[in-house]
């Protein structure tokens, strides 16, 4: 576990620099934005500008209820999940490739720890929040990626209607 978590560490750090260098490079270049650049799911909400809360229940038979959530372009949501079963669940949001390719990390290191503002890892009993603003029309997925609960069915989407 100790290696795993160097193993990320080293990752993240890695990661960290190659975005400081790009991101130098781009302004040096004047092609700087000025902005954070979204995700194709969106990007991680204010909790001051949340338009409403949906409660997610991560509940035995690997199922979140509800799985199928519909939601406006541009609102932000408070996520509020609790596990009401006796083993760990995760509640990650992305596209198709990002959960998947998570969950071949997750494979890997089953005990790696999140700190990511679309994803929580929840003890049994627990409760926690993600807050998210879908800013982008479409469908984002989510998916628990502790190892078998994908593949057991623990996923779901929310479907962003256009403005």
């Amino acid at each position: 576990m100790k290696l795993a978590r160097s193993i990320l560490s080293l990752r993240s750090a890695l990661f960290f620099s190659g975005v400081l260098l790009a991101s130098t490079a781009a302004t040096a270049a004047g092609k700087h934005d000025g902005g954070h650049h979204e995700s194709p799911i969106g990007k991680p909400g204010v909790a001051s500008k949340v338009s409403r809360t949906i409660h997610v229940d991560m509940s035995n038979g690997m199922r979140f209820k509800p799985s199928d959530i519909r939601v406006k372009q541009g609102e932000t949501i408070r996520f509020v999940l609790k596990n009401t079963d006796s083993v760990k669940h995760e509640f990650s949001l992305g596209t198709p490739q990002e959960l998947l390719e998570h969950y071949d990390v997750m494979k890997k290191f089953p005990e790696m720890e999140h700190d990511e503002p679309n994803k929580i890892s929840l003890a049994p009993g627990k409760q926690g929040e993600v807050i998210w603003q879908f800013s982008k029309a479409g469908t984002v997925d989510f998916a628990c990626l502790h190892v078998g609960h994908f593949e057991a069915g623990m996923k779901g989407q929310v479907k962003v209607a256009a403005k």
